[in-house]
Parts: structure tokens; sequence; C-alpha cells
């Protein structure tokens, strides 16, 4: 008896072992296999801080060595650095997501202020200012949140390419020294909080307009097609993360992508200077202009795979019926949307789903 019960003990020892390697093999292989595009989707935003630490290195860099390398480059070592860092950014545009600016003949002569759409990084910027300044030696000053120079290394960065938190009067004096201006009116909420349908989240911003009008020049309206597709943040914990930034103002929703698909940055016909138009009057003219520029070159909702396909091949967009404008009646529902005011009917809903969450 003492022998069986050695033997059954050692026997079935040994088939739990095997079959527990058995599992834990194929269970590792599956985990393996389920996790590497989640894992993939999340790393690859790194991937631009890691290019902002490099940026922020070589302002570091040329600050320290400056007295040794700038004399046999030029006087300014804050342009070579911005040369350096906009060579890398320009670099990883290309070769990335195919970058392109269309509508350059837009841009006019002077200071002018270039009002954008914020995508969930705001990588075409990154990318637009590396191209104006490389390829047409225009430096263009950006406005940017608050939290972004309590981030630990990125001062000299920030300081080196002129990036600023705007007030007014400190906007209208960048654009009266004769420089030009880029800023998004919804910021880091439109990051956060907008999505693949590519709404405008501006709310009552007119700030802008007031720079633009007390600084007398022209606004040029930018709209980077597929921006939405190269990164985005994750839908599901919106309303938690809507309440952590009333808290506590700082962005804290996850972002996922890195995708390499096709960029291509639109730049609208400008905006002069009017001294008739209200702030509000102004603000309302710029949010249609980008309307225009969405509605012309960005196939809506978003599709990331598509947007993949016109790296090697530019899909045509479709042609919206366009309904024409009719003063609101009773029994119609109106509804502020993107700067302007759009009709909705009774029981009509709007296409993405997404948006039906309210935002504040």
């Amino acid at each position: 008896m003492g022998f069986i019960s050695y033997f059954v003990d050692n026997y079935t020892a040994s088939l739990y072992d095997i079959i527990v390697e058995y599992v834990d093999a194929e269970y590792s292989l599956w985990l393996t296999w389920f996790l590497t595009p989640v894992i993939v989707t999340f790393l690859l935003p790194a991937v631009i801080i890691v290019l902002i630490y490099m940026s922020s290195i070589i302002f570091h860099l040329y600050r320290l060595y400056r007295l040794r390398v700038v004399p046999g480059v030029q006087n300014d070592w804050k342009q070579a650095a911005r040369l350096a860092v906009c060579a890398l950014w320009d670099a990883h545009g290309w070769l990335w997501h195919g970058y392109e600016v269309r509508g350059l003949e837009n841009i006019p002569e002077g200071p002018f202020l270039v009002i954008y759409y914020h995508g969930a990084l705001p990588i075409d910027m990154y990318y637009f200012i590396a191209r104006m300044l490389l390829f047409k030696r225009k430096h263009i000053h950006t406005v940017a949140d608050r939290f972004m120079f309590k981030i630990p290394g990125w001062a000299s960065l920030l300081e080196g390419l002129c990036v600023i938190p705007g007030t007014v009067q400190t906007c209208a004096s960048v654009l009266q020294s004769g420089n030009s201006l880029a800023i998004s009116p919804g910021g880091v909420y439109e990051a956060q909080f907008g999505d693949h349908c590519y709404r405008l989240h501006w709310k009552s911003r007119i700030g802008f307009a007031k720079v633009a009008l007390e600084a007398k020049v022209p606004i040029v309206p930018m709209f980077t097609q597929n921006v939405r597709e190269a990164f985005r943040t994750v839908g599901w914990l919106r309303g938690v993360c809507l309440r952590l930034y009333a808290a506590t103002r700082v962005p804290l929703t996850p972002v996922y992508g890195g995708f390499p698909v096709k960029l291509i940055t639109h730049l609208g016909p400008p905006i002069m200077y009017d001294p008739n138009l209200t702030p509000e009057q102004l603000q309302l003219k710029v949010a249609n202009s980008i309307e225009k520029l969405i509605d012309e070159h960005q196939r809506v909702p978003g599709n990331i795979l598509l947007a993949l396909t016109e790296r090697v091949w530019e899909l045509p967009k479709k042609k919206k019926k366009v309904a024409q404008e009719q003063p609101i009646t009773n029994g119609q529902k109106a509804k502020y949307q993107n700067g302007k005011v759009k009709e909705m009917q009774n029981g009509e809903s709007d296409k993405c789903a997404s948006d039906k969450v309210k935002v504040s």
C-alpha cells in the first residue's frame, strides 16, 4: 500500500506540473498576443515626450556650449538651437506622417495670428512651426497652457521657442512687435474632450479675437487633416476626467495612438482686420472659417484605417449636401456648436454618440 500511495502521489504531482506548465505557456502566449497592440498604442505617445525632452536637451547644450559652438555658425545661439530642434521635428513629421502644408499662399506679409483646431496632442503645430522656420525663415510664437511651464526640464525649450502663457496684453504686444502668433481657443479642454467628429469646443472664449482687434492683424485659420486619427483620448473615461479637470485644471485624460497617418495642414484665406467687428462677431467668423476647412478636407467621423491609407493614396472626400439655412421657429431646437447656431429638428440626434456627453 505504501508503494502504491507513493506512486500515485508522484504521478499526480508530475501530471500537475505538466498541466501548469502547459497552461502557463499557452496563457503567456495569449496574454502577449492580446496586450501587444494595447501596449504599443499607449507607448507610442511616449515617443513624442522623448522628442520634446530631446529638443529641450538641445537647447541646454547650445546654452552651455554657445561660446564654443555658435561662433562658427552665427551670433544668436537660440536661433541656432531652434533650427536644430526644428530639423528634428520636421524629419519626424516627414518620415512618420508624410506631413504637408497646403495654402501657404494665404500667409500674409507682416505679423499675423494663426487660429487652429487643437488635437489630442498638438503634434501638427510642432511640425508647422518647424516647417515655417526651416523653409520660410519665419518663427511663429505660440500660446500654451500654464501647466506646461511647471513640467521639469521644459523651461529652456519653451523659452527658446517663444512659448508664452498668453494674456490679451501679452499676445497683443507680441504681434505689435512684428512677430506672428498661434493660438488654439479650445486649448487643453478641446484636446481632452474633443473626438473624431472634429467639433470645436471654444465655449465663449473670445480672447483671441480681442488680441487680433487690439493688434490690428489678420487671422489665418488653420486645420490639420487626420490630427485626431494620429492621437486619440480614451473616451470611456471622459466623465471622470472632466470632473478631475474641473477640480485641478490639469489635463489627466489618457492619450493613445501615434499612428503613422497622413497629416496635411490646411491654411484658409486670411480674415483681415475690420474695426467694425466686435470680438463676438470675429470669433463667429473665425469659427465658421475653420469649420469650412473641416468640411472640405476631413472625413467625419474620422477613420484611422482610411487615414493610414492616405499615406499612399489620397482618398477623395465625399461632398455633403449643404442645407439652406432657415430661421429658427417654434418647435425646433437651436444648438450652439463650433461658433455658430445649427438647427436640430425634434427627435434629431447627433451623429457621434460620444458628443452626447455634456461638457461645460
